[in-house]
């Protein structure tokens, strides 16, 4: 398993050093949130995603995909009846595609949940057809560019669409689209799903509708930060035969970026030199 940083952990330093510093605590990849390299991503040029490849390999990293898609500019939504705002925000969806291929990355994380709101809508069932057809249009270009987008459940306290892996697998076998998948987020899950993390991915891994993880303990610290026993999910990770990326990714970072991405990255290394 190829272990990738979320890169907002080290926003605060300079994309060069964001890579120097993940490569020194052994990570191999880094996982791009859009809004980290500029206020508006649709500024952001093919040639400045191919220069950010770049400085990743000159480290030894490699860019894994991009994630927190719709965070910047204000303002964005799938579910709106707002087919203005909608336009807007396929545009922007079409276009990190785009990028994310230029750096060579794999996976798209559609996370954001303020953007996903049933609310945003007339009903909620306007809601959830305006986002299908985000998702259908979504999963054309990806498969094009050869990527693929997966539709992040999410805790019930951050949104209140797509919440669990299952409603997450109706809208992939919807979609039906191979570059389009769901995807499972250690936090979310330990706070919306009924099963154990470790059984979800046993449950789900197998179906081909799961496309990405990231881990993250449900206090939004980082592995080895909380309560959270991750000893059982990368075992079921490796039962099931993954031998891909897993992102780290917490939101709260004490004491500080660097030091949180150095404890992940030393307790996840002894869960994985000690699975059977």
């Amino acid at each position: 398993m190829l272990l990738s940083l979320c890169n907002e952990v080290l926003r605060d330093y300079p994309f060069p050093d964001q890579c120097r510093i993940a490569a020194s605590l052994g990570y191999k990849g880094l996982e791009v949130a859009p809004f980290t390299l500029g206020d508006d991503p649709m500024a952001l040029t093919e040639a400045t995603a191919e220069e950010c490849r770049r400085i990743a390999e000159d480290y030894g990293l490699e860019i894994t995909g991009l994630h927190w898609l719709l965070v910047a500019p204000p303002g964005l939504s799938i579910t709106t009846d707002d087919m203005a705002v909608r336009g807007k925000t396929l545009s922007l969806m079409e276009h990190l595609i785009t990028l994310c291929a230029s750096m060579n990355g794999s996976v798209l994380v559609h996370g954001s949940p303020a953007q996903r709101l049933l609310s945003q809508a007339a009903t909620p069932e306007a809601a959830r057809e305006n986002a299908m057809d985000c998702f259908a249009r979504v999963a054309s270009w990806a498969q094009a560019a050869g990527v693929t987008y997966c539709i992040e459940p999410l805790s019930r306290n951050q949104t209140d669409y797509i919440n669990t892996v299952e409603e997450g697998a109706e809208i992939v076998a919807a979609i039906d689209s191979p570059a389009f998948k769901t995807m499972i987020d250690t936090a979310s899950a330990g706070l919306a799903e009924e099963e154990a993390v470790d059984a979800l991915i046993r449950k789900w891994w197998p179906t081909g509708h799961i496309g990405h993880i990231q881990v993250n303990d449900t206090n939004q610290r980082a592995p080895g930060q909380g309560e959270n026993k991750f000893t059982p999910i990368f075992q079921a990770l490796k039962d099931v035969g993954h031998d891909g990326v897993v992102a780290v990714e917490p939101f709260v970072y004490e004491p500080d970026g660097p030091n949180t991405a150095a404890v992940a990255a030393g307790y996840i290394r002894g869960v994985m030199e000690n699975l059977v």
